[in-house]
């Protein structure tokens, strides 16, 4: 059984467009791309645009090993990054890389060095985390920082954050910390146990990110 609900796409798309009229011509000042933008969540609850979800393996975004899986082997304390990908039920693998918010960063740190408020049993062994890779400040990628290795610097604004302690702000303005993915090993593959546990860019306050993850379990119920 598919994991999503079939839609038809013409007819999806001819619903926001009418509700989207009609909310421009109710409310006169609002523009029909502010309208659009405000059903966002509805478009992304199709297979490429969905967010991380349970069960899903995680793969190399780099063009060079594209879609391949993760493997603990490819892991250092230096990023990976990579997106949430499925198997439908041919067996084709579906990479979820069209919403940039699902893009992860992943690492391997010696033992001992992950620590709190790193979620420690979202980890692999204490050893291996992910988190949402999009500054919590204005959505740019987070990277390595070249002059403090283990740190992660936003190349835009000049945020900092700590992957070894939760990925917290310790430097610039982003208001909150990256969120972290949970996972699992199974066999050689990194796989998600559940959505963010926090609240990842484009999403202002932690009610609004739940009520998008009801959204998305409602919809593939």
């Amino acid at each position: 059984m598919t994991r999503y609900k079939r839609q038809d796409p013409e007819l999806t798309r001819r619903k926001f467009i009418n509700a989207a009229m009609g909310g421009a011509a109710a409310v006169g000042g609002i523009s029909l791309i502010s309208t659009l933008g405000a059903a966002k969540p509805a478009f992304r609850l199709t297979p490429q645009l969905a967010p991380p979800l349970a069960g899903d393996i995680i793969v190399h975004s780099d063009p060079s090993r594209y879609g391949e899986p993760v493997k603990v082997s490819d892991l250092s304390e230096q990023l990976v990054r990579a997106w949430p990908a499925f198997k439908d039920e041919g067996g084709k693998l579906v990479v979820r890389d069209q919403d940039p918010t699902s893009v992860l960063a992943v690492y391997r740190f010696p033992k001992g060095q992950i620590v709190e408020p790193t979620n420690l049993e979202a980890t692999i062994d204490g050893e291996i985390v992910a988190y949402g890779d999009r500054c919590t400040h204005a959505g740019c990628n987070v990277e390595d920082n070249k002059q403090q290795p283990g740190l992660m610097n936003c190349p835009c604004h000049s945020g900092q954050y700590d992957p070894k302690q939760g990925c917290k702000v310790i430097g610039g303005p982003p208001p909150h910390p990256l969120p972290q993915l949970p996972i699992k090993l199974e066999g050689e593959q990194l796989v998600v146990t559940g959505f963010f546990m926090s609240v990842p860019y484009g999403y202002s306050k932690e009610e609004d990110w739940k009520r998008y993850t009801e959204q998305v379990q409602e919809a593939l119920s």
